[in-house]
């Protein structure tokens, strides 16, 4: 049977609903029914069945009539569920919060309800969107759809697992410290942390603040670009691909390399040899601080989220999922000192990245140092001499952008041995978003890698 969502574009989509061709009924209908035929994934908290028919039905009426409600007509997509909704719950992936209605729209939400989106559906998070494998003690434990024995990452997992699968067209992550970026990865999709403040995260839960962002996740770079732009609030102006040989990328020297599983290695050595061969200008880059980035963020990503939630969890601390309890607790052992070292180191690294785009005009690196791990794995062994822990591995590339405010997007490149994913990081500079999406689609002509999805 055809599969609208998997083997179309958005903007495809779109025209056919405009062509007549299929209708915003067909694609909600084909989402709603995989959704209910994944559900041992556990992506979803709550799907809103009914609510995304009406709006189906809604929306050829007022089509028949003449009217045109944008680029996202009919498309089906899913909210992590620590967005805001004005309709169904809007849990945070909590017991805490398991009834609690919103009163109104996150602002990205309601700019892609005006762009005509549909939203299906509320996807599963690690709780408070507090860790990195969506392992959820309210909701289900999210598994990767590629292998159910191996996490989807987080926090955002579910978002990941509704992409990859094709449930949905698009869906909303948010990524603090990596949590739209190890979910792609780990997932096989696309999906890009924004620039620090540069799309709202009004009505959206914090987890540290200072860090915080949203954007969105879907199967490819051109996809990825048009819901940017519209939760951006922009007019949509879609890059050209680029052209190679007037490209510098930038590779870490002594870190974009080292310390990666051999599978992600050599994925990330074959991209390399593909766009050299198309002449890009490799270049080598020395970051001073990037050993100690990890570090400083492992501090600031602790300390934010416990100020947050302080006084709930003198008040509610049973209702907590155990692993999320314990972080917030430790992250109150931290000192103001250790904080405030933590945010200047911050700011010179800042400076530092920014002096990069002096020599570069991007810097690439594996998403992460692995492919997705096992359910409830704490180490992971990368080579024969080297094991590291899960929590920092996650980060050691993508705290990077976290730390110094700059855009990133992981889009697919490769798989393992396993058949398990692998994602590069595009890291760009601060409102410069346009040159990841014009690498990313100018090297999807050129693989098919986002194309393939676990059936």
């Amino acid at each position: 049977m055809t599969s609208y969502i998997a083997e179309h574009t958005i903007i495809e989509l779109a025209g056919m609903i405009r062509s007549g061709i299929i209708t915003s009924n067909d694609l909600v209908d084909e989402s709603l029914g995989l959704i209910s035929d994944n559900d041992d994934l556990h992506a979803f908290i709550s799907v809103f069945e009914q609510e995304s028919r009406s709006a189906a039905e809604a929306q050829m009426m007022l089509m028949a009539s003449g009217y045109d409600l944008g680029p996202l007509q009919g498309i089906p997509i899913a909210v992590k569920d620590n967005i805001d909704c004005d309709y169904g719950k809007t849990t945070y992936g909590s017991s805490i919060f398991r009834e609690y209605q919103a009163d109104k729209n996150a602002i990205v939400v309601s700019r892609l309800k005006k762009a005509g989106a549909i939203i299906v559906g509320k996807t599963n998070l690690h709780e408070f969107a507090w860790g990195g494998t969506t392992d959820n003690p309210h909701y289900g434990t999210a598994k990767n759809p590629w292998n159910q024995e191996r996490i989807p990452a987080g926090s955002s997992g579910g978002s990941g697992i509704a992409v990859a699968k094709r449930m949905v067209c698009s869906a909303l992550g948010t990524d603090t410290g990596g949590s739209i970026r190890l979910p792609s990865a780990m997932d096989g999709v696309c999906g890009i942390r924004p620039t620090l403040g540069g799309i709202s995260t009004e009505g959206i839960f914090p987890v540290a603040w200072s860090m915080d962002t949203v954007g969105p996740m879907c199967s490819n770079a051109q996809d990825v670009e048009l819901m940017f732009s519209i939760m951006s609030g922009a007019k949509y102006d879609p890059c050209n691909p680029v052209d190679l040989s007037r490209m510098r990328i930038g590779i870490i020297e002594d870190y974009s390399l080292q310390g990666l599983q051999p599978g992600v290695r050599q994925a990330f050595e074959t991209m390399l040899d593909l766009i050299r061969e198309r002449g890009a200008q490799i270049v080598n880059v020395l970051l001073p601080g990037v050993d100690e980035v990890v570090d400083a963020q492992l501090v600031v990503d602790a300390v934010e989220p416990s100020a947050v939630h302080y006084k709930l969890i003198q008040e509610k601390n049973t209702e907590y999922g155990s692993d999320v309890l314990a972080r917030l607790r430790a992250g109150c052992d931290l000192t103001g000192v250790e904080y405030v070292q933590a945010q200047r180191f911050r700011l010179r690294f800042r400076q530092e990245v920014e002096r990069l785009f002096d020599q570069v005009d991007m810097l690439l690196t594996p998403t992460l140092p692995f492919t997705a791990p096992p359910m409830k794995t704490t180490e992971i062994k990368i080579t024969e001499d080297l094991t590291v822990s899960t929590l920092s591995g996650n980060m050691k590339y993508t705290a990077i952008p976290s730390m110094s405010g700059t855009p990133a997007m992981s889009i697919p490149i490769g798989f393992d041995e396993d058949m398990m994913p692998i994602g590069m990081q595009i890291i760009v500079p601060a409102y410069h978003e346009e040159r990841a999406f014009a690498f990313a689609k100018t090297y999807q002509k050129l693989t098919d890698f986002h194309k393939q999805y676990p059936l």
